[in-house]
């Protein structure tokens, strides 16, 4: 799930900075932490070893999901689909294509942020399934190895066939004489998105130590998670030192996480539905008044790079309309076409997360080659034209988007062969994987780049296979007998 800021392409690399200081969170997760059963979870597709049940990943315990949390979930993929094909635009300047965010500087744009600004509730949806996983997983006999295993193999295994691919098209594309500028222009776009994988790699990674913690002091972990964003936003704005406001990304994301927990346990749903309200209302109201004293951009998707408490303020808004909503959601969702879509969407979210942006940068190319053959005029960015055609371009990318998912998503939905049971690889595991991400964050996807991603996203998956005991050690040893 990616909501891609709209800021110039020198900005870029800032973002990677989220993932390195990820990496070193994730780094601080010791193997009693991943080992201690009482961390243990699963993934949402059952993936592990420990448990086959599909309810392992349910929304309520003794059920095999939450109808509701699964909708929400389906919503925000839809929310960050469309979000991208709004932003991704192409115009020509003389002979020459040009790839551009459409949104920068549009006046309309900000409002709508309000509504598809979805990252945090996300998160907090992942807080949720984890945890109530998590303890299936325990009353079954896994352990958190399995869980770490189980999402290291649901998020990397889709990304080695999406960025293989990307890694192949841009090298064909080079061939065929496409000017390189544009090319790399293209591939940081396209790795821009990769931020959302690395950090909720890192997060899930981190959530048996958290969710222990919760176990232990649910109130007080929260609070330490939400002072320390809000001293970070404090010193990133008394310093404008961008790489302090991205330690956030160890803060506001597991923050988020962790509120998940609560609607987990009930805590949330246990609160009188007027003291819900007003807590939403109350969080909502903040948010406003610090938008309206300027000390946050309207814009909230500028708010991902770097994460500010403004996203803490929109996921806690976000929650308590979930809570208060569960209900009717859960009503709604049994609507057989709803249910049939979220399904779909819920089986399938990293693939389409993962290949959305490659459609969209593939439409761009095709109507820039069309323009300049055959004529065809491209609409400027917010004019009416533009306006008439784009309801167009996101039904197309959704169904592109989509029909590559039906093909494509049982990749994600493969269970790991021969899972390790080693605390130590699965840690190795995540690292690679963040690194693999850090790459083309950094440095823009490139034919390089896109080989480097792939071999890290591969080493990471095979250190979460068990090893293969050798033949010799594994059979008993020969005697030798000496005739007389």
């Amino acid at each position: 799930m990616h909501t891609t800021a709209s800021i110039p392409a020198a900005r870029r690399p800032d973002g990677a900075t989220a993932i390195t200081a990820t990496a070193t969170a994730t780094a601080t997760v010791t193997r009693a932490d991943l080992a201690d059963p009482a961390c243990a979870s699963a993934t949402d597709s059952g993936t592990v070893r420990a448990t086959m049940d599909p309810a392992a990943a349910s929304g309520t315990p003794g059920s095999r999901r939450d109808p509701a949390i699964d909708l929400v979930r389906a919503l925000c993929v839809l929310a960050v689909v469309m979000l991208h094909g709004i932003q991704v635009g192409i115009t020509v300047t003389g002979t020459a294509p040009v790839l551009e965010y459409t949104t920068v500087n549009a006046p309309w744009y900000p409002p709508l942020t309000w509504i598809l600004q979805v990252m945090p509730i996300f998160f907090v949806i992942g807080g949720f399934a984890g945890a109530l996983a998590l303890r299936r997983l325990l009353a079954r006999g896994g352990t958190a190895t399995d869980f770490v295993v189980g999402r290291v193999h649901r998020l990397l295994l889709p990304a080695v066939v999406t960025v293989s691919a990307v890694g192949m098209v841009l090298a064909w594309l080079g061939i065929l004489g496409v000017p390189a500028e544009l090319l790399g222009l293209a591939g940081i776009r396209y790795g821009q998105p990769l931020w959302f994988l690395g950090v909720f790699l890192a997060c899930q990674a981190l959530l048996p130590a958290l969710l222990r913690a919760h176990d232990r002091a649910a109130v007080r972990t929260l609070v330490m998670l939400v002072v320390a964003a809000v001293a970070v936003d404090a010193l990133h704005g008394l310093t404008g030192i961008d790489a302090l406001g991205y330690a956030n990304i160890a803060f506001v994301w597991l923050a988020l996480q962790q509120l998940g927990f609560f609607l987990a346990d009930g805590r949330l749903d246990a609160l009188s539905p007027a003291v819900r309200r007003s807590a939403g209302a109350a969080t909502f109201a903040v948010l406003i008044g610090g938008v309206v004293a300027g000390i946050w951009t309207p814009d909230l998707i500028a708010h991902l790079n770097p994460p500010t408490i403004a996203l803490l303020l929109v996921g806690a808004a976000q929650t308590a309309a979930l809570s208060l909503l569960r209900p009717a959601l859960a009503e709604l969702s049994a609507h057989p076409w709803i249910e049939a879509c979220t399904r779909f969407v819920t089986a399938r979210t990293m693939t389409i997360y993962l290949w959305n942006l490659p459609v969209l940068l593939a439409m761009a190319g095709v109507s820039a080659v069309l323009a300049l053959r055959d004529g065809m005029p491209l609409p400027d960015p917010s004019g009416l034209m533009w306006w008439t055609t784009r309801p167009w371009w996101l039904v197309l990318s959704i169904v592109l988007t989509f029909a590559l998912a039906a093909v494509l998503g049982s990749i994600e939905r493969r269970r790991p062969a021969r899972p390790t049971r080693s605390s130590r690889r699965a840690l190795q595991a995540v690292l690679l994987g963040l690194f693999g991400v850090l790459i083309p964050l950094l440095a823009g996807t490139t034919v390089l780049t896109a080989g480097a991603a792939v071999g890290l996203f591969l080493a990471a998956l095979s250190r979460i296979r068990a090893k293969v005991p050798r033949e010799d050690s594994a059979s008993p040893p020969r005697v030798r007998t000496v005739g007389r």
